[in-house]
């Protein structure tokens, strides 16, 4: 409020008492603005800590429901585990994925009736070369006569059926007898008389009743049939023969130290290879002190006899621990390319290490097991997208190598290119610690190695060789359990690598044996005639 000339009080006293009431009113108001002022600081300053409150708030919302999800996709995974299906196959899908879809197909369709033919299922005929026993059935003489005329019937043919008898297997004796020869005129002069005989056939255990058969039979039961020693001691048993199990392990022992020198011939031949497939798988071994000891398979080649210009071998390694430095010396010297999973422990061998795709896949598999049933997500899409690369592995498979990149290269690659994009996307969208989102770091990580089967049509573009190659050993495992020494468990390796590389060259595994235990004794300066490769055995026993 303004005051005008004629309110002013017209004495000075009046006038100054005036003054200072105004100075006064001033001097309150300024602390009142230095209280607002205060108030105000106060005000920002709580609703700073408030928006930090809300800020700090938030972010662990968000960390309780990444961890709520992460929680809700174990759950599912070990539902899945516990009463799903095993099965990582994947049946062939389109390229889209959404809710549309999903609807549609749960519209339950019209039913019509659909008259067809089929094949009807015809019987496998026996193998011709199997010995075979005639026995002819016939009409009594008497019902030889026709039932309308009483006439005589004459034959017009007959009919034939096949049934397939097992007979057990038969033990016997070879009694070997050595004539012995001496002079009878030396005899008679009293002179020096020497007497000679026959040398003593060579024998793969000298001075034991194993003949190579009988070793063949027990190794092939153990190490391919995976029937430990105490059962086939009972079976020797039924035919009265008493053979413990403490005896026939010295045998496979024995029978290992004569393998090594084509063990060895074969790890030479192995290095020589351009591609290498490698795993480990744990084995317990009760004389040493880790509780995990590891048993590493290296091969190469494929599975079964092809046109593939690398040798077919399989070769297990014993070693007490997962080190590198197993995988290192083992592959000391070679030089090509090495396909393993993604363990660190092969970065540090002197080659060109290669991905597998399966284990990829399988991470997405886990992921779309997480997922909530009947919905589908990126898991989906990344599987059917791996999908298609199998398809066109598939589509040339039995293609030289050259061949086979020009194609990989012209099909393979836009598709791997698509496929990374979409990971890159991917990773800035999903969370870190879910199922998911380690299926995109895990397949990020390994992206140089996971594309690295384009480089050459010799590689695979997973490394299931070698778990194929691991599965007869693990079935073995379940039976036997475990080996009691380190000696133990390297003749395991031994006789495992000999047994699985003569199936991987389309010999028969017994076959082989015999024949190896037939020649070694001989103590041949070459190998090379003994390799599976170049041996041709009659496949059936």
């Amino acid at each position: 409020m303004k005051t005008t000339p004629t309110q002013l009080p017209d004495n000075v006293e009046a006038l100054q008492a005036k003054i200072q009431l105004l100075q006064k009113d001033k001097s309150l108001l300024a602390q009142n603005n230095a209280s607002l002022e205060q108030d105000k600081l106060i005000l920002t300053q709580g609703n700073s800590t408030l928006e930090q409150d809300n800020s700090t708030l938030e972010e662990k919302l968000a960390q309780l429901l990444e961890k709520h999800q992460c929680l809700l996709e174990q759950f599912r995974l070990a539902q899945h585990n516990r009463f799903g299906k095993s099965s990582e196959a994947h049946p062939d899908q389109g390229d889209l994925f959404n809710e549309a879809e999903s609807i549609i197909d749960s519209i339950e369709p019209e039913k019509e009736t659909i008259s067809y033919t089929r094949n009807k299922p015809k019987r496998q005929l026996l193998p011709k070369e199997l010995p075979r026993e005639v026995r002819t059935i016939d009409l009594a003489d008497d019902e030889k006569n026709c039932d309308e005329c009483g006439h005589d019937l004459h034959q017009m043919g007959s009919k034939k059926s096949e049934q397939l008898e097992f007979v057990p297997a038969q033990v016997k004796v070879i009694e070997t007898v050595r004539l012995q020869y001496c002079c009878r005129v030396c005899e008679k002069e009293g002179t020096k008389n020497k007497i000679k005989i026959a040398p003593v056939p060579l024998s793969p255990i000298p001075k034991s009743i194993a003949t190579p058969s009988l070793l063949s039979q027990i190794i092939t039961s153990k190490y391919q049939y995976s029937l430990p020693l105490y059962r086939q001691e009972s079976m020797f048993k039924q035919h009265g023969i008493a053979l413990n199990r403490k005896t026939m392990s010295e045998w496979m022992m024995k029978s290992a130290t004569l393998f090594k020198p084509i063990i060895e011939h074969l790890h030479q031949s192995l290095l020589k290879q351009s591609v290498v497939q490698a795993d480990e798988t744990t084995l317990n071994v009760l004389s040493e002190d880790k509780i995990k000891c590891y048993m590493w398979v290296y091969c190469s080649g494929t599975d079964s006899p092809s046109e593939n210009s690398m040798n077919n071998i399989v070769l297990y390694d014993y070693q007490s621990s997962r080190a590198g430095s197993c995988a290192v010396n083992y592959l000391a010297g070679f030089s090509g390319y090495l396909q393993a999973d993604g363990y660190q422990g092969y970065e540090q061998v002197n080659a060109t290490l290669i991905g597998c795709m399966a284990h990829a896949r399988r991470k997405f598999i886990e992921a779309q097991k997480a997922q909530p049933k009947n919905k589908t997500g990126r898991a989906d899409w990344a599987i059917n997208l791996i999908a298609k690369l199998y398809r066109i592995e598939k589509s040339i498979k039995e293609l030289p190598a050259d061949e086979k990149k020009r194609i990989r290269d012209e099909k393979s690659v836009p598709l791997l290119e698509q496929f990374r994009a979409w990971l890159d996307k991917s990773a800035l969208q999903v969370l870190p610690k879910s199922a998911i989102g380690k299926a995109v770091r895990y397949s990020l990580n390994q992206w140089s190695k996971l594309i690295g089967y384009t480089h050459s049509g010799e590689i695979n573009i997973d490394n299931n060789r070698a778990e194929r190659a691991v599965k007869p050993f693990v079935i073995g495992r379940k039976n036997w359990m475990f080996s009691n020494t380190a000696n133990g468990a390297k003749a395991s390796a031994v006789l495992y690598s000999i047994i699985e590389t003569a199936k991987a060259n389309g010999l028969t595994p017994y076959n082989y044996l015999v024949y190896l235990l037939n020649e070694l004794p001989k103590e041949p300066d070459d190998l090379e005639y003994l390799m599976p490769w170049n041996v041709e055995l009659n496949g059936i026993i």
